[in-house]
């Protein structure tokens, strides 16, 4: 294992940041997540933990805020339904030169909690 990230997330104050700036959908979510999550008639405890996801990765690949987009992290739904990580653009980049050529992650939520674990092997 090259390394592990956690993150959680309260979805009370997500959703206070969603409201308090409506940027932040776009400025942190791609437009595949956020399509895939439109039907949701709440679709905030699950942004919360694809946002703990963003943060998760960036702790797995033992970097801190800035050191790549947000956007270059993602989740898509396999046809089963589990969720994969997308890692592209400078996030790829810092991957790669870690050595990093497979990628674990697990997101789980609450009415209150978000939690995201990304590992990277």
């Amino acid at each position: 294992m090259i390394g592990l990230g956690i993150d959680a997330v309260s979805v009370s104050r997500f959703r206070e940041a969603l409201a308090r700036t409506p940027r932040l959908r776009t400025r942190v979510f791609t437009g595949d997540e956020l399509e895939a999550l439109a039907y949701r008639v709440d679709a905030v405890p699950s942004l919360a933990a694809r946002f703990a996801v963003r943060e998760a990765t960036m702790k797995a690949l033992g970097v801190g805020l800035g050191a790549f987009d947000l956007h270059d992290v993602s989740i898509r739904s396999r046809a089963t339904g589990a969720p994969e990580l997308v890692v592209t653009g400078r996030a790829a980049e810092l991957a790669r030169k870690q050595g990093v050529t497979t990628w674990h992650v697990s997101l789980s939520h609450t009415r209150d909690m978000a939690v995201a674990v990304v590992a990277a092997h």
